[in-house]
């Protein structure tokens, strides 16, 4: 009988920075100076980050949002993949508008991944077309749900 095979857990490197040494300013959370806002509550804005700049110049976040695990441990600087990146308001610029040209492309480009070669239908999320190459339907006859598809485009063979 095979033995069951047990799953190794990589164990993240912990790189201990003192907090005075970190290369950006670090904020707890509640602590945060009026004029510096996370990544969502850019994207909730309507903006883009714009032209931050960190204390190096280059681009990017101007300050870290410490993780609320951080604030058990003051001295050290955090560096856990919750911690979250603030930029400055008063730089963020308006998000760029997709031309027409660029919609058509990105629809045309998902109509290719949601719809079935088969049985031409054009389905409301991706379809599994490396595993099966068509809809499950057409694959192993699971009935679809009508609600998730669109009826394949009627097609005429009408002389006049």
């Amino acid at each position: 009988m095979p033995r069951s095979r047990t799953r190794k857990r990589r164990h993240r490197e912990i790189k201990r920075v003192p907090r005075s040494r970190a290369t950006l300013p670090e904020y707890d959370r509640g602590a945060v100076p009026e004029g510096l806002v996370t990544w969502r509550q850019l994207r909730d804005l309507n903006l883009s980050p714009g032209d931050n700049r960190g204390p190096d110049g280059k681009r990017g976040p101007v300050a870290v949002l410490r993780c609320a695990w951080c604030g058990y441990r003051p001295q050290y600087s955090c560096n856990h993949p919750t911690r979250g990146r603030l930029f400055r308001l008063d730089l963020a610029k308006p998000k760029r508008v997709p031309t027409l040209a660029q919609e058509q492309a990105l629809d045309r480009a998902m109509a290719a991944r949601q719809t079935c070669p088969k049985c031409k239908r054009r389905y409301y999320f991706c379809l599994p077309l490396r595993r099966f190459g068509c809809c499950l339907e057409c694959h192993d006859g699971t009935p679809a749900d009508p609600t998730t598809y669109t009826a394949a485009p009627a097609t005429h063979s009408l002389a006049a």
